[in-house]
């Protein structure tokens, strides 16, 4: 069986995605699986041993530059050539939904009342009813096994393994971890600035922890600040890091303190404590585990309409971050 899967972006999203993988596999082992996925993302999907092929697109230029519309449909009508039995949309977008349909007329997604761009699901030959406030993890694994006739459990999903993998690294790692104290990366950024938790606060967690304060950036906005942390605390800004030294490297924290994005994600696929700070967003958005939490400013979100605008996650207390992160510190050391 040949099976292709539809997940474009964004990094956070593509790993609640990658969930599925371990379980179609094991139920399917000897399927052949792909996965669709924009360019710059086909790192947090290399080297996993249940994928056979990784196929990137180049969508996201499509908004400067329109004529490539007609490459991206080549690009495509190749991979279609693998002649899949079945593909599989998680992303419930109109765009990810002709993607689907490209690769073959057999293509299951969301039904109409499950996603945002209802339109999409007009594109799919059968649909996965789940309610679209529901857990997003929940929501993925969802639409990538039930029509394989799957039905993963929530305690499945919570007792999976570790499913993010990567080479060794390029970037010298060692100079920074410490071997005799905490080591705790800082996730500092996110796509909307309301979801970034302040880097004051951010400045009394670290001065309110004994442990090795690294922090990781993905552009030069974010770069700004983090130097603004080190320049007033020993926290050491990490360099630019692949998406492979990435995964590289938060497979070696003690824990990670992060907004609501990619990189604090990615620590749940590793199997890695983790602190995620909401604001604007739901924390449905996660699992929560012995070692993952949340903390969740007081506003009240709404799944179907999210303010970019609520700046309530300034309101979550540095003391609870600290307090929480002794706690799982307290856990993986009972555990180990």
């Amino acid at each position: 069986m040949k099976i292709a899967i539809v997940k474009l972006s964004a990094l956070g999203d593509i790993v609640h995605a990658m969930a599925a993988l371990q379980f179609i596999k094991a139920a399917l082992p000897l399927a052949q699986i792909d996965w669709i996925v924009e360019e710059r993302f086909v790192g947090v999907l290399a080297d996993n041993p249940h994928l056979d092929n990784i196929l990137g697109v180049n969508l996201k230029a499509l908004k400067t530059d329109k004529w490539r519309v007609f490459a991206e449909i080549s690009k495509i009508r190749a991979y279609a050539e693998q002649g899949y039995d079945l593909v599989l949309d998680a992303q419930g977008l109109i765009k990810s939904a002709v993607v689907a349909r490209l690769l073959s007329a057999n293509c299951v997604g969301f039904d109409q009342d499950s996603i945002r761009e209802k339109w999409a699901a007009f594109f799919y030959s059968r649909h996965v009813a789940y309610p679209y406030d529901a857990n997003t993890i929940d929501r993925n694994v969802a639409v990538l096994t039930q029509p394989l006739g799957l039905n993963v459990t929530p305690e499945q999903i919570r007792a999976k393994q570790p499913f993010l993998f990567f080479q060794p690294p390029q970037t010298e790692l060692d100079e920074y971890f410490l071997a005799d104290q905490p080591n705790i990366i800082l996730v500092i950024g996110s796509t909307w600035p309301s979801r970034n938790y302040p880097l004051e606060k951010f400045l009394q967690v670290i001065f309110g922890l004994e442990a090795n304060f690294l922090i990781c950036w993905g552009n030069e906005k974010e770069h700004w600040m983090a130097q603004w942390l080190a320049e007033r605390s020993l926290a050491r800004v990490l360099p630019r890091l692949s998406l492979n030294d990435l995964k590289a490297a938060l497979a070696r924290a003690d824990l990670v303190i992060g907004n609501d994005t990619g990189p604090t994600h990615m620590a749940w696929g590793l199997n890695r404590p983790s602190i995620t700070l909401f604001g604007p967003t739901p924390v449905s958005r996660i699992y929560q585990t012995d070692i993952n939490k949340a903390l969740k400013s007081p506003s009240q979100v709404n799944p179907f309409k999210l303010d970019k605008n609520d700046f309530s996650i300034a309101e979550i207390d540095p003391r609870a971050v600290i307090a929480l992160s002794n706690e799982l510190f307290g856990k993986t050391q009972q555990r180990a």
